[in-house]
């Protein structure tokens, strides 16, 4: 069930970046609620983060929360933001998720 929680948690690390990057373009009163949307999600995730490594080895499950975030966070950057898909971008985005998958495969929880 913590595995399950980590990962809600890393995609909820992926929408508290979708909030600063689309708070970075608006103005006004719009700002402010991506900045709550923001400060909502960053306490859900960390607290899903908290839950999570009271079974699975913490430095296993902070290495995969990131690395979902950093891979959510550069996909929505290709997708949403239209930010460059390069060839050693890609590559190395399969690397971080192969990373991850190894972590998950590893690790004795």
């Amino acid at each position: 069930m913590n595995w399950i929680l980590l990962i809600i948690g890393g995609l909820f690390e992926v929408m508290f970046t979708f909030c600063i990057g689309k708070a970075n373009d608006a103005v006004g009163s719009e700002k402010w609620l991506w900045y709550l949307g923001f400060l909502i999600s960053v306490s859900i995730s960390m607290g899903l983060l908290i839950k999570a490594t009271s079974t699975l080895p913490l430095g296993t499950a902070y290495a995969v929360w990131t690395g979902i975030g950093a891979v959510g966070t550069v996909l929505m950057g290709i997708f949403i933001f239209k930010e460059p898909a390069e060839f050693w971008r890609i590559f190395f985005i399969v690397t971080l998720i192969a990373s991850i998958v190894g972590l998950k495969a590893v690790s004795s929880h």
